[in-house]
């Protein structure tokens, strides 16, 4: 319990403050924890950090398997163009009622902005564990849905392009609340988010496949 606690209090005050401008003592009192404890699970700040990396990993590593797995197919190649189809649709979902509808997921865009602007080791660490492995997967699959190759810079692109839409909305939140005349970004709201970016993929892949 004690060293969860460290972690989020970590993730929160990290992205909120910086890590220079983060005190151990500060994320202790947080954490309602003794100040010895980071260092004794692990083993000082900086320690903490990579544990709050690991943390976003596995949170969204999370997410994108329960977005994707109940149509994951063992074999890539044997995906069909429309079930690859599908399963861009359910990452977008996912992505959206997480990053974008959770309060939670505020804390790990803070400290991701953060390490993207100033990166350090930590970034590497999400990157290798997370951006890279994730983004190739989506790869694969729209190369099955559009027939473009995986690793072309065209559908790396396209990849990037459909996980900026998603994350957007919570970078830009507060503009979309006021424009939109939203109060919050509730299950309704995320639906009208959810159907927007699916129109946009659907209109995405219709043009790929025109080309290809």
């Amino acid at each position: 319990m004690t060293k969860a606690a460290l972690v989020r209090a970590a993730l929160k005050l990290f992205g909120r403050q910086g890590y220079d401008g983060t005190s151990t003592r500060e994320i202790a009192a947080a954490a309602k924890a003794n100040i010895g404890s980071i260092a004794y699970h692990f083993g000082g700040k900086e320690g903490l950090r990579a544990a709050v990396a690991d943390h976003i990993v596995e949170t969204i590593q999370s997410i994108a398997n329960q977005a994707l797995g109940g149509m994951a197919e063992p074999d890539p190649a044997a995906l069909t163009a429309e079930t690859a189809r599908l399963q861009l649709k359910a990452t977008l979902q996912g992505m959206v009622a997480f990053i974008v509808a959770k309060p939670e997921a505020g804390e790990i865009v803070q400290f991701m902005l953060r390490e993207l602007a100033d990166p350090t080791p930590t970034l590497d660490r999400i990157y290798g564990g997370l951006f890279e492995p994730t983004h190739k997967r989506l790869c694969v699959i729209w190369e099955r849905a559009t027939g473009e190759p995986a690793e072309s810079e065209g559908t790396r692109l396209a990849i990037f392009s459909l996980i900026g839409q998603a994350v957007y909305f919570r970078i830009g939140r507060e503009p979309v609340l006021r424009r939109m005349g939203w109060t919050q970004i509730g299950e309704d709201e995320a639906g009208k988010i959810i159907a927007t970016l699916h129109g946009n993929l659907d209109a995405m892949l219709s043009a790929r496949q025109k080309q290809t």
